[in-house]
């Protein structure tokens, strides 16, 4: 009679055994299967990307700054900066395949890391392999600049100020009959601006020279 029920425990034991080794190879292989199923879909994504640029070949806009002008540009005794400042700006779309919309432009300018103007582009479009004229003007003045006080004399004394124009946009992409909405790229142009006549402690004459503006886009 022992013996028996000794038997009976054993097996029982061997049956509850069995069932979790089951239970455990199911969930090993619903694992696998889903990990294998992931790696399949990141593989096709990644080969729809891949081809779409093979046939598009996305290229970075081509942003210059063509002219600009320094009319006013005065620090007073306390600090105030007072600034006149027009830009002729340049942006080329160079793909042939993708236009774009840009819905909002923001231009604000900096000295010495100090923001002291801010404007707004109207919205604009642009198709294949076209260019578009951007005149953003800064006007006014911008009080309690006391850390650029030391830049602005000795940049006084050379006849040029270094002055940093972004732009903060956002666009859309048009490919077809798609569009891709959400991009939002910076463009930053570092600009070596002609001292204002009066403020120039010499006579000679400084002309602007074109700039090339660094996108952030792709």
């Amino acid at each position: 009679m022992a013996e028996q029920k000794h038997g009976d425990l054993n097996g029982r034991r061997s049956y509850r055994s069995m069932g979790r080794r089951s239970s455990d190879c199911g969930l090993c292989w619903l694992c696998c299967s889903l990990l294998k199923l992931i790696i399949s879909i990141a593989i096709t994504v990644g080969a729809v990307i891949f081809a779409i640029w093979l046939v598009f070949r996305p290229n970075e806009i081509k942003v210059h700054v063509d002219n600009a002008t320094l009319s006013r540009f005065t620090l007073t005794a306390n600090s105030t900066l007072l600034y006149n400042l027009t830009l002729a700006m340049t942006v080329r779309n160079p793909n042939r395949r993708i236009a774009i919309y840009y819905d909002y432009v923001e231009a604000q300018a900096f000295y010495s890391g100090e923001r002291f103007g801010l404007t707004t582009v109207p919205p604009f479009y642009q198709g294949h392999k076209t260019s578009s004229q951007l005149s953003p003007e800064f006007h006014g003045k911008q009080p309690a600049l006391t850390s650029v006080n030391a830049t602005f004399t000795r940049e006084k004394g050379e006849g040029s100020f270094y002055v940093d124009v972004n732009l903060y946009t956002k666009i859309r992409l048009k490919v077809w009959i798609f569009k891709i909405h959400g991009l939002k790229p910076e463009i930053r142009c570092n600009v070596k601006l002609p001292a204002p006549a009066p403020a120039r402690k010499n006579t000679t004459t400084i002309k602007f020279e074109t700039t090339k503006c660094d996108v952030d886009l792709f």
